[in-house]
C-alpha cells in the first residue's frame, strides 16, 4: 500500500490517528505547530473503552509504568460530606467490560503515544508546522502550511483541537461556544496527604452550581484536582474565555477559586488547600454532531476536539480521539489494494457521529445534574441512593468502541 495522510495536529488524538494507521500500512505525516512536543494540562479519566484500544495497541505496559488504576468512584455532597454513591471499578471494571478504568496524567499519556509512534517508521514527524490550508483534487490533497512547507497527500485528518483550522476549512468557521464554565486544576503529592486521602478513588464532589473531581495519577504518587465553577473570566486574565485561543490556560489564585465555591466541607477544604498551583481553563464546546457530514467530507475527516469537543462531565475527551483514531485504522487495515479515502472516510462518520453526539449530549446533561440546585438536587440525591450502581454505570459507553467492520 503506497498511501499517505497528512494528520494535523500532535496532541493526544493526532499521536493516535498517526499510530492506528502507521499500523494499518499508511505513511503518515504528522503536523504539530509548536517547536516541541509536549502536552499541557494535569489529569484525565480514561474509561474502559479507551484502555481497550491502547491495550490492543500493545501499550498495556507502558499504561500501567505511569497510570493509577482507581478501586472506585465515590459521589459525594460538596458542603455536607455526605456520601451520594458509589460505583466499583478495579477488578469489577476487567469483569464487566474486559478492561480497567484508568487515570493517568495528560502528559504521560502524551508521552507514550509519541514513543510509540517514534518507533514507527511510515511516520515522519514535522514540529513547528502549522497548517495554513488545504486543497482537494479528484486524486489527492495539497496541504500548505506557514513557512511555505507543502505536503502532497492523498487524505488529511484534522486532529488540531477545538481552533481547528482544517475544520475551518472544512466547515467554514464558526465559532466555539462558550460554556459559561471555569476550571481550576491542580496537583497534589500523595506524600502530602492524610493516609485516609490517599486511597486509590476517583472522588466527585457535587454542590450548586459547582463540583470538584480528584484521582490518583502517576501510580498513585500524585493526585489530580479538578474544580468546576460556574462564571466568566474577568479582568486580569486577558479577556473573555475563548478570545484568545492561543492562551486558553491562564494563571489562577486559589482565592478565586475558594470564593467561587463558597462553603465546603472539611475534607474537601483539606484536599484544595494542599495544591500548590492553580491553572485556570475556560470550557468551550460545540452543539452535538448533527450528521456524518460534520465528520468527514470527501478525502478530509476530523477527529477529537476538531470533531466534537466535549465538556468534562463524562471524562471522555481523550477516550473519544482514541477512539476515533481506532475506528480509522481499523477500517485502514481491511481496506484491499488501494484505499478509496473519500468511501473510507464516509464510513468513518457513519460509524462515529452518533456515538460522538452523544457523549457530547449525555456530557453536557451531567453538567447540569452535577450542578443542580434546588429539587433538581434532590431529586439527583433520591435517585443515586435508590438506583446506586445502575446510575452511574454506562455499560452502552464502556463496552464501546464499536467495530466498523461489524456494522
Amino acid at each position: 500500500m503506497n498511501q499517505k495522510v497528512v494528520v494535523a495536529g500532535g496532541g493526544i488524538g493526532g499521536l493516535a490517528c498517526a499510530l492506528a494507521l502507521s499500523r494499518a500500512g499508511v505513511g503518515v505525516d504528522l503536523l504539530e505547530q509548536a517547536a516541541a512536543f509536549g502536552e499541557v494540562g494535569a489529569g484525565l479519566q480514561l474509561g474502559p473503552n479507551a484502555v481497550r484500544v491502547l491495550e490492543a495497541w500493545g501499550l498495556s505496559g507502558a499504561l500501567r509504568a505511569c497510570a493509577a488504576f482507581p478501586e472506585s468512584l465515590q459521589v459525594r455532597d460538596a458542603h455536607n460530606a455526605a456520601s451520594l454513591g458509589r460505583l466499583r471499578l478495579g477488578a469489577a471494571s476487567r469483569a464487566r467490560y474486559g478492561a480497567p478504568y484508568a487515570t493517568i496524567h495528560r502528559a504521560d499519556l502524551h508521552g507514550l503515544l509519541l514513543e510509540a509512534v517514534q518507533r514507527e517508521s511510515r511516520i515522519r514527524l514535522h514540529l513547528d508546522t502549522r497548517l495554513a490550508g488545504y486543497e482537494e483534487a479528484a486524486d489527492g490533497l495539497r496541504v500548505t502550511c506557514e513557512r511555505d512547507a507543502v505536503y502532497e497527500a492523498d487524505a488529511l485528518v484534522g486532529a488540531d483541537g477545538l481552533w481547528s483550522r482544517v475544520r475551518i476549512g472544512l466547515l467554514g468557521n464558526r465559532p466555539a461556544r462558550v460554556s459559561g464554565h471555569l476550571a481550576y486544576r491542580g496537583m497534589v503529592a500523595a506524600n502530602e496527604l492524610p493516609d485516609v486521602m490517599r486511597e486509590p478513588v476517583v472522588t466527585a464532589w457535587l454542590g450548586p452550581r459547582l463540583h470538584v473531581v480528584h484521582y490518583p495519577v502517576r501510580r498513585g504518587e500524585w493526585f489530580n484536582v479538578v474544580a468546576v465553577v460556574e462564571g466568566l473570566l474577568g479582568r486580569g486574565h486577558g479577556g473573555p474565555p475563548g478570545s484568545d485561543p492561543q492562551s486558553w490556560s491562564h494563571e489562577a489564585r486559589q482565592a478565586d477559586l475558594l470564593r467561587a465555591l463558597g462553603p465546603v466541607c472539611p475534607d474537601l477544604r483539606a484536599m484544595l488547600d494542599r495544591v500548590g498551583e492553580w491553572k485556570l481553563w475556560a470550557l468551550n464546546d460545540r452543539s452535538p454532531v448533527a450528521g456524518p457530514g460534520e465528520h468527514a467530507r470527501g478525502r478530509v475527516a476530523l477527529l477529537g476536539d476538531a470533531a466534537h469537543p466535549l465538556r468534562p462531565y463524562l471524562a471522555q475527551g481523550a477516550a473519544m480521539a482514541i477512539e476515533d483514531a481506532w475506528t480509522l485504522g481499523r477500517l485502514a487495515g481491511a481496506a484491499q489494494g488501494p484505499i478509496d479515502w473519500a468511501t473510507l472516510f464516509a464510513r468513518y462518520a457513519q460509524t462515529r457521529w452518533q456515538r460522538n453526539a452523544r457523549v457530547q449530549a449525555r456530557s453536557q446533561r451531567n453538567g447540569t445534574i452535577f450542578h443542580a440546585s434546588g429539587a433538581l438536587r434532590l431529586a439527583r440525591n433520591a435517585a443515586m441512593a435508590v438506583l446506586g450502581e445502575s446510575l452511574m454505570d454506562n455499560p452502552w459507553l464502556y463496552s464501546g468502541p464499536p467495530d466498523p467492520l461489524a456494522a
